[in-house]
């Protein structure tokens, strides 16, 4: 009992601390710029005004938009890709599959940052900029390795009986993917929308380059106004990230049973 009741204080404890950061945000977001005596103590006198001033100064409006239709066409693409290249490398260990798949993994260790400065050359070259088909591709093409990694891990805790089934059964393999595979990638497909999704929401330096038309920006650059070498303004960048956090809070309370289920499937292994 001494034990059991240990290990649930331990957890209360571990959740309350992952709380506090969310304490001091909301602390933040509603205190007056002229309030800021402590981090902890809550504000005498509650500001919405924050929230309204950095939806309008930041743009928020242009800018949740244009991280939405980057975030979902990148993710739908990533998943699409990444399964469909999953398969073969799953199914069929060859030496020409095995050398692919260690060049994916190899990539997942490749900074962003390493190949900035040619891809920005590049994409003024194609006159790729402010384009949202350029920043998708970028997503794609670092995330690609990731989906892969989860895809091929999962995909070969499948069982093979289930392929030769739908092959005596005259299953057709573009069939045997849509019918047959990809409705049980469920839980590994809810574990890369978060994973990929909450990167590519977040992302900065991607959009920090190739978007910098004010229509363009996204959410992390817009916000990133509010601080400046001459001023900042706290308490407006905290309720912009208030605002920001929501779709993806919602977007994980959506998915988070099959979340789990990827995470203890064998999503991440292989």
């Amino acid at each position: 009992m001494t034990v059991r009741l240990a290990g649930r204080a331990s957890l209360v404890a571990i959740g309350a601390l992952h709380l506090v950061p969310f304490y001091i945000l909301l602390n933040l977001a509603l205190k007056s710029p002229t309030a800021f005596r402590s981090l902890w103590l809550p504000p005498r006198e509650i500001r919405m005004a924050n929230f309204a001033e950095a939806w309008v100064n930041a743009n928020l409006g242009r800018a949740l938009l244009n991280n939405v239709i980057i975030t979902a066409v990148s993710i739908g693409l990533v998943i699409l890709i990444g399964a469909i290249a999953s398969y073969p490398l799953a199914r069929y260990r060859t030496r020409l599959n095995n050398a692919v798949y260690s060049l994916f993994i190899a990539c997942m260790i490749v900074p962003n940052l390493t190949v900035l400065v040619p891809l920005y050359k590049l994409i003024v070259d194609l006159g790729g900029m402010n384009q949202y088909a350029s920043i998708i591709v970028l997503h794609i093409t670092f995330n690609l390795p990731m989906i892969v990694f989860l895809y091929t891990g999962f995909i070969g805790t499948l069982p093979r009986e289930l392929d030769e089934s739908a092959w005596i059964d005259g299953c057709g393999r573009i069939r045997l993917l849509l019918q047959i595979v990809f409705p049980l990638l469920k839980p590994v497909t809810a574990t890369a929308f978060i994973v990929v999704g909450v990167s590519i929401w977040n992302d900065y330096n991607f959009s920090l380059f190739f978007l910098q038309e004010n229509a363009m920006k996204t959410i992390t650059v817009s916000l990133s106004s509010f601080f400046s070498q001459y001023s900042h303004y706290v308490e407006r960048m905290a309720a912009g990230c208030l605002i920001a956090s929501v779709p993806v809070i919602v977007l994980y309370l959506s998915l988070q049973n099959q979340f789990i289920k990827g995470l203890s499937s064998g999503a991440v292994k292989g």
